[in-house]
């Protein structure tokens, strides 16, 4: 299920945006114990899969796609309703055949946007960075501290021209970090929050269309 899920990016004609901008994003995380299937099974499931994606696109409801290095990928959707999110996206004959771990979570950008894009558009890879709050660990006193340190040590530790897009799921939820070169994978070792145990990062890279998040 590797190739299932193809990059597609579309304009949505009258889109507008206005601030807060607020999305939701989709993660497809990688699933190890998915069912082995054959090819002609994996086959109609692209085909419906990739189906669905240019349904939702066509309907203005997926407003960007993509794929991560080793499997899975996301989509961020033009809705704050969780509940339409989920209806969106299980329409999707791979997610009904469980062929991932689906996450929902709220989208909020700080930098960047996100732009829909059309045909003809560069493919680029990307440094995909999430940052995982483990909110069970959190008091409401301590987390506001925590955050303003932890961004601190972000703006600290990458260069602002290198920055895609960078994005918040909500108070307890951690967040995003998109850069357009590769950086060490111990860059956020010394962020307060991953010291503490508070915050863990994942690291992969992002397959998807130029300008989809509004960078030049």
């Amino acid at each position: 299920m590797k190739h299932l899920l193809l990059i597609i990016l579309f304009t949505i004609p009258g889109t507008t945006f206005s601030q807060p901008e607020k999305y939701t994003i989709v993660f497809l995380n990688k699933k190890a114990d998915a069912d082995q299937i054959d090819k002609e099974t994996s086959a109609k499931l692209m085909e419906g899969h990739m189906a669905n994606i240019n349904r939702l696109a066509s309907e203005g409801k997926l407003l960007a796609a993509g794929p991560f290095d080793g499997g899975g990928g996301l989509f961020i959707l033009n809705t704050t309703s969780i509940k339409d999110a989920e209806s969106w996206v299980n329409s999707d004959p791979a997610v009904q055949a469980n062929r991932w771990h689906v996450e929902y979570l709220p989208y909020t950008p700080r930098i960047g946007s996100v732009c829909p894009v059309s045909e003809p558009y560069e493919m680029v890879s990307y440094t995909f960075v999430r940052f995982n709050a483990i909110v069970e660990k959190f008091t409401a006193s301590d987390y506001p501290a925590l955050i303003g340190k932890h961004d601190a040590y972000v703006k600290e530790h990458t260069v602002p021209s290198d920055i895609v897009t960078e994005a918040t799921f909500g108070p307890n939820e951690g967040g995003i970090l998109i850069l357009k070169n590769e950086i060490p994978s111990d860059t956020f070792a010394g962020d307060p929050g991953v010291q503490e145990g508070l915050i863990d990062v994942q690291m992969k890279k992002l397959y998807i269309a130029k300008t989809s998040f509004c960078e030049k």
